[in-house]
């Protein structure tokens, strides 16, 4: 028992390091700032702090790109009304997944996009561009009267002073230019190589069908692709060119105020791009996020494809893709929803995200990790992880009120929903937690929806099994050991072992006695509860 929690604190010790190799602020930059009004559903941070959706996305993700990355994160944030073209995209899955030619090919393109500056362009078509100040007409006086003063400084010597005093108002405008310079100086020339990476896979008739209006798009971004290419050369002259040939490029540029004059000309013209840019990427991403999902499925010993219908969920051998070795469960949910019992460690709350992690992968990715499954085309709602709020002084009891409450209200809506709960007002005492769990568990059925939930009060097994199919997880207990199953199991918890368990780990001989005749006494309605 004490070597099983110790493969667990090495794992959460290694995924915190894994976190730590992924820059979630840059991959959530794109969903955060995405229009999704489209989707059924865009998942709340909430339901995916219950469910792992960090670690999840790190297991799920073989992107070879950062735009692939953000991609990926974000199809996964979004539950769609439809199945989105999915017979196409399994059909480049597929070709994806046998080609193995046109899979390294496409591979090594969308590698040249995953230096992290490629993470900023999104923002290139999601954030309004920077306006010139109103004043900016001086900036192209000045870049004119330059050229003049150094044309007419052979016949006139005095102009040397001409010629020095606009540059040092050049230099300072120059220099006023940098911050503007830098904030796109790694967005515009990933441009560069997205539309060129985009081109390249738009050769490719299959992969082109994603998107049969690209080369359109391309055309109008090409418009601007010489002004753009001067950014790219600026990148390259912080790394690559010798410091003198840097030093006296940067003379000329200054002279002339060429890099605030060549940025906001392209960014005006940008502006007027957006949707084009937006395309090249959306192609790139998707692209890259099926690549990654054929390999998943490759490197997957279980997974399935789900049926997507109706509004019952019928899972076969599912399981917890995070989980190793993780048993598989399966069951049919059909009119009732499911009420679990069963004690600490024994798998209810893992069973809950397992059901709750594939109907996001299998209505985002078309993936599920069972041996079949067929579940609605709804929307998913969690109450599992609830913690105090201290710096709003806000205790569980009301964290966990506030959650349910939203989910009362979206319990309404008229598209089915799915509801993920663990241990329903665990924060206040028995009576008062019964009840009013009783009452909340009965409303949120309501309008075809589906519950899954855990408690420890055996009294709402016997209040909802008109509304709930009753299923509970149970482990063996005797003189030395604690063994747990993880299996699904008809029906309510019969047996109770927590106070077996506290006699198993020493506690006090006349302590455990007392407890047993007071647990005896409960059950007997000797003593009110």
């Amino acid at each position: 028992m004490i070597l099983s929690f110790l493969k667990i604190d090495l794992l959460l010790y290694f995924t915190r390091l894994n976190i730590m190799s992924y820059n979630f602020e840059l991959i959530e930059r794109y969903f955060r700032n995405i229009d999704n009004r489209d989707s059924l559903q865009v998942l709340s941070d909430k339901t995916c702090n219950d469910l792992d959706m960090q670690e999840l996305f790190m297991y799920l993700d073989r992107t070879k790109s950062k735009v692939g990355e953000q991609y990926l994160y974000n199809k996964l944030r979004n539950i769609p009304k439809d199945d989105n073209n999915q017979n196409l995209k399994e059909e480049i899955i597929e070709e994806l997944t046998n080609n193995n030619e046109l899979r390294t090919n496409t591979q090594k393109e969308l590698s040249k996009l995953n230096k992290d500056d490629a993470y900023y362009l999104s923002s290139l078509f999601q954030e309004p561009h920077m306006k010139p100040p109103k004043w900016f007409p001086v900036v192209k006086i000045l870049s004119v009267l330059s050229l003049i003063s150094l044309i007419l400084l052979p016949f006139n010597v005095h102009m040397i002073f001409v010629v020095l005093a606009i540059f040092i108002v050049n230099l300072g405008l120059h220099y006023w230019n940098k911050k503007n310079l830098y904030q796109y100086l790694g967005s515009i020339p990933q441009l560069l190589k997205l539309k060129r990476v985009a081109v390249n896979l738009n050769k490719n008739l299959l992969l082109s069908r994603l998107n049969p209006k690209l080369n359109e798009s391309v055309k109008i971004i090409n418009q601007v692709r010489n002004r753009m290419s001067f950014f790219q050369l600026e990148a390259r002259l912080q790394s690559d060119f010798e410091a003198i040939v840097w030093a006296v490029l940067e003379l000329v540029k200054t002279m002339f105020l060429l890099e605030p004059i060549l940025l906001f000309s392209i960014l005006k013209r940008l502006n007027s791009k957006q949707q084009q840019i937006e395309d090249l990427f959306c192609f790139v991403g998707e692209i890259d996020s099926l690549i990654s999902i054929a390999s998943l499925r490759y490197e997957s010993d279980r997974y399935c494809l789900p049926i997507i219908e109706g509004n019952k969920i019928e899972a076969k051998e599912v399981y917890h893709p995070l989980i190793d070795g993780c048993v598989a469960n399966s069951i049919n949910v059909d009119d009732k929803s499911v009420l679990l019992t069963g004690s600490n460690m024994s798998g209810k709350t893992t069973f809950i995200r397992s059901i709750g992690v594939n109907i996001i992968t299998g209505l985002t990715l078309n993936t599920c990790f069972a041996k079949s499954i067929t579940i609605p085309r709804l929307k998913l709602f969690s109450a599992i992880r609830i913690s105090d709020d201290l710096m709003n002084s806000k205790s569980y009891y009301f964290e966990e009120v506030l959650t349910i409450k939203e989910m009362i209200s979206d319990s309404q809506d008229n598209t089915q929903s799915i509801f993920l709960l663990d241990e329903i007002f665990k924060g206040t005492n028995t009576v008062e937690r019964i009840a009013a769990g009783k009452a909340v568990l009965s409303y949120l059925t309501k309008n075809s929806n589906i519950v899954f939930v855990s408690t420890h009060d055996i009294e709402l097994a016997d209040m909802l099994n008109m509304e709930y199919d009753l299923y509970h997880f149970s482990e063996k207990v005797d003189d030395q050991n604690i063994d747990f199953d993880y299996k699904l199991k008809p029906g309510k918890l019969r047996n109770r072992n927590a106070i077996k368990i506290l006699k198993l780990n020493g506690y006090p001989t006349d302590l455990i006695n007392e407890a047993i005749e007071i647990s005896e006494q409960i059950s007997s309605e000797k003593v009110p509860v």
